[in-house]
């Protein structure tokens, strides 16, 4: 993810719209792993589970409000891509500098304000049971489990309306990817189909695992959780999508790579 932020940042080629969102899909890459992965390391090396009331409010915060804009941004860049394969005329038109900042603005102030309502109602609700949150990080249905029941519900519900607002971007981006899937297969050259399919196809898979995790962690029933579920599904959510989004765009990227 560095490597990516520092070849876009200086190759004056890579200064289009595509690299821009990629610019900043790797700035909030490399911050949602540096929320919660220093963090379980060093508790591992030292042996303890400890973190304080205020570091867990900053992490959830910290971590909810980065993935958010994340997935803003994987809609943006879907629509994007879109623009580019089914409407390569008016690219240059539509997808301006003044658009993808606005694009870029509001995928990071969605992911604040949604982090910041989540994060106050949250911690607005009284700990009826204990402190130990069962994870490696500070997850809301982790410290769900420890809210009284009244609270619990009031959170559930906001969980429920947002992963309606996550399904219908979900939908959106899969759209986008239909149109662009029917466009690539007008394209003549077999290599050049195979090349947009493979990434595009990439692409709609990692934000898939992305979504059904994150929505199975926040909406799963009781009686399907134990420790080892709970564990693997955050692993897949946040570890996985950033570890992986940095290799399909950069391995498979020519441009990207001799800039490197």
């Amino acid at each position: 993810n560095g490597l990516i932020i520092t070849a876009v940042a200086c190759d004056h080629h890579l200064h289009t719209p595509m690299y821009f969102f990629l610019l900043n899909l790797s700035l909030l890459d490399l911050g949602s792993i540096s929320v919660i992965v220093p963090k379980s390391m060093a508790n591992s090396l030292w042996n303890t589970r400890a973190i304080s009331y205020s570091a867990c409010v900053a992490q959830v915060f910290s971590f909810f409000f980065l993935i958010s804009a994340e997935y803003s941004l994987l809609t943006v860049m879907a629509y994007d891509r879109f623009v580019a394969i089914c409407r390569p005329l008016h690219y240059g038109t539509i997808m301006g500098s003044r658009a993808c900042a606005r694009m870029a603005a509001a995928a990071w102030v969605s992911g604040f304000l949604y982090a910041l309502l989540h994060t106050a109602n949250t911690f607005s609700t009284p700990l009826c049971q204990g402190n130990t949150v069962d994870q490696f990080f500070c997850e809301i249905p982790q410290i769900l489990k420890l809210s009284c029941s009244e609270s619990y519900l009031r959170e559930l519900g906001l969980l429920v309306v947002s992963g309606c607002l996550v399904f219908g971007c979900f939908i959106f981006i899969v759209l986008s990817y239909m149109q662009i899937f029917t466009a690539v297969l007008r394209i003549p050259s077999e290599q050049g189909r195979h090349k947009a399919f493979s990434m595009c196809l990439l692409h709609l898979a990692v934000v898939s695992l992305f979504i059904s995790t994150v929505m199975f962690a926040h909406l799963k029933p009781p009686f399907v959780s134990s420790p080892a579920v709970d564990l693997v599904v955050a692993v897949l959510y946040s570890v996985v999508p950033p570890t992986l989004n940095p290799l399909i765009y950069s391995m498979r990227n020519k441009e990207l790579k001799d800039a490197l």
